[in-house]
């Protein structure tokens, strides 16, 4: 077995002079920084007082998980010589909140559009995705279901 080890960061920024004294008188205004990578600017959601122009962590979750369905799901295009010209996924996830503000994703969604070369891939295109998943570290870290809607394409061949 072997074992990865990943760290970043996180610095709260949002002190606006007066610390946590009160729970409206602070911005959830935070950084991720991992080294030699861009800063990342993040907040809570909006519904939780936060700023919607930055980055928080259940749109980092959900994009964590697609991402990494994506690059697992190339990965085994490119070893089964599945040649993928294209490729966007748009992820949904549920999170409920409890009455005493606990919550928990209950599902996720990836909804990939998948564009392959010819017609003759798209079978074996569509059957990799159950791979992928199989594989997705963080999938595998989540004790929820995620959900695959893809849809494969064949790339449209110019007419001249």
């Amino acid at each position: 077995m072997k074992e990865h080890h990943y760290q970043a960061q996180i610095e709260w920024t949002g002190n606006q002079g007066i610390g946590t004294d009160h729970y409206t008188h602070y911005e959830r205004s935070h950084t991720i920084q991992i080294e030699n990578k861009p800063l990342i600017q993040g907040s809570s959601d909006p519904d939780f007082r936060g700023d919607p122009t930055k980055h928080n962590p259940e749109d980092m979750f959900i994009s964590s998980l697609s991402s990494c369905h994506m690059l697992w799901y190339l990965h085994f295009c490119s070893v089964h010589n599945i040649i993928v010209e294209a490729y966007t996924d748009t992820v949904t996830g549920i999170m409920i909140e409890e009455k005493d503000g606990r919550g928990r994703f209950t599902e996720v969604t990836l909804h990939p559009i998948v564009t392959v070369q010819s017609q003759d891939m798209q079978e074996k295109a569509l059957t990799l995705h159950k791979k992928a998943s199989e594989f997705c570290f963080i999938a595998n870290s989540v004790r929820f279901p995620i959900k695959h809607l893809p849809i494969i394409q064949v790339k449209m061949k110019e007419i001249k």
